[in-house]
């Protein structure tokens, strides 16, 4: 939108601001689902900067792309807030595909850019609009509101805003994941409640006492799929007595996962039990499996399979996972990755930084290296340290698109803001005393 254009249209669903301060809700997992032919923000746009302007809010259907026009920093910051104003406001919207559509298209937009003071000043008002939604929206709109409702906490970091965010709408997200009446796809919304939870989903697919020696899939396996892995996750943040635990409890119940004969439980449950190792010997550098042969027969087994019922495809992402996950319990190894974002590299070591960067990846989408830049919670993570700032010069001779010199731009300035900040703080503390 040209900068004179006046911007005191009044928008259906709420009002103008989009503001608001205060406590709010939740974490989840994936996003999902369709809504009309047009989204406000594109998950497969590089930068928001290709957003394209618009003069009202009265639909989301109303923001079309004109490109990948870059806009000045200004300008783009500019209206990039007035557009997230207006689809804050669409979340009131009577219509469920536009309440979807806006929901999706703040998501998207905070996967692509940082814009912690603008959500940390509309916390409640976001966290009311997707509880909203969770309560009395549909399978669609709902896994819309716990997918923004991820990527708002990895915004906001892990204070005690993501907490509050996690108090409101945890309880919501517990009720519709255990809730079997709701559907499939609304129940994968949320991952992260606790693990008795997701233990209570995953494990209906463990292999019964009375059943052959194949595991079929079920209507539910992709449910069990999406709770085991995040179960797997938060295993690698509990205290050791609890870890422990559960490696007593599942051990030696996970195997009969990969007798499934469904290609992504299998897979699922290959990593997952690479994972288990790594946190076993990790306590204990002698830790012994029992099942060791039995064992490593399957994952052998699994990582050379050439049934001829299996669809090509499957059998080569199998045995590329399983060739992975028999080192790893074999020989205690991890083929090490290498992630690459601007100049920066971030290199993926072990099973449990896999799995942790796999999980953003799947919030965050193509904003995943923008988040690896700039995002602070994300880089102390992976412990990357403080964003990387680099100098004009510097910027000028590395071959790297505007939009990543944008990027290392903004980091930089601020950080000295930041320092501003803090040395008239300390004039102020010297100014006081005397």
């Amino acid at each position: 939108m040209p900068k004179n254009k006046k911007r005191n249209t009044p928008h259906r669903g709420g009002s103008a601001g989009g503001g608001g301060s205060g406590a709010a809700a939740a974490t989840a997992a994936t996003a999902g689902g369709q809504h009309r032919n047009v989204q406000p923000f594109s998950d497969e746009d590089a930068s928001i900067e290709t957003m394209s302007h618009c003069s009202g809010y009265s639909d989301p259907s109303s923001f079309a792309e004109d490109g990948p026009e870059v806009l000045d920093e200004e300008g783009t910051q500019e209206d990039l807030e007035y557009k997230l104003k207006g689809l804050i406001d669409l979340t009131l919207d009577k219509s469920a595909k536009t309440r979807q559509a806006a929901l999706e298209g703040i998501k998207n937009a905070l996967s692509s850019k940082m814009l912690y003071e603008f959500i940390l000043e509309r916390r409640m008002t976001l966290t009311d609009s997707i509880e909203r939604c969770l309560k009395k929206g549909k399978s669609d709109e709902q896994r819309a509101a716990a997918a923004l409702a991820s990527v708002l906490c990895i915004q906001l970091g892990p204070g005690i805003e993501s907490e509050e965010i996690l108090k409101t709408l945890g309880p919501i997200l517990k009720k519709i994941i255990c809730d079997g009446a709701a559907s499939i796809q609304v129940r994968q919304t949320e991952l992260y409640s606790t693990l008795e939870c997701l233990e209570n989903i995953f494990t209906k697919s463990y292999l019964k006492e009375k059943d052959t020696t194949v595991v079929c899939s079920t209507p539910n396996t992709v449910l069990h799929i999406s709770s085991l892995l995040a179960w797997t996750l938060l295993l690698t943040i509990c205290p050791i007595n609890e870890v422990k635990k559960k490696l007593e409890m599942h051990f030696h119940k996970l195997p009969s996962l990969l007798s499934c004969d469904d290609v992504n439980m299998r897979i699922a449950a290959g990593e997952s039990l690479a994972l288990l190792f790594e946190l076993a010997r990790g306590i204990e550098s002698d830790f012994f499996y029992e099942d060791m042969e039995s064992l490593t027969q399957m994952l052998r087994a699994l990582a050379t399979d050439g049934n001829k019922h299996r669809a090509k495809v499957d059998k080569r992402k199998q045995r590329s996972v399983f060739r992975d996950v028999l080192r790893a319990v074999e020989e205690r190894d991890f083929p090490t990755e290498t992630v690459k974002f601007g100049p920066e590299r971030m290199y993926i070591d072990c099973w449990v930084k896999k799995h942790t960067y796999d999980t953003f990846k799947e919030v965050l989408g193509s904003g995943m290296q923008y988040h690896l830049q700039s995002n602070e919670f994300l880089r102390n993570v992976f412990e990357l340290g403080p964003p990387v700032m680099l100098d004009a010069a510097t910027l000028k001779t590395m071959k790297i698109s505007r939009f990543e010199r944008h990027l290392y731009n903004s980091a930089a300035f601020k950080a000295r803001t930041k320092a501003r900040s803090k040395c008239r703080d300390k004039r102020a503390d010297v100014g006081e005393f005397f």
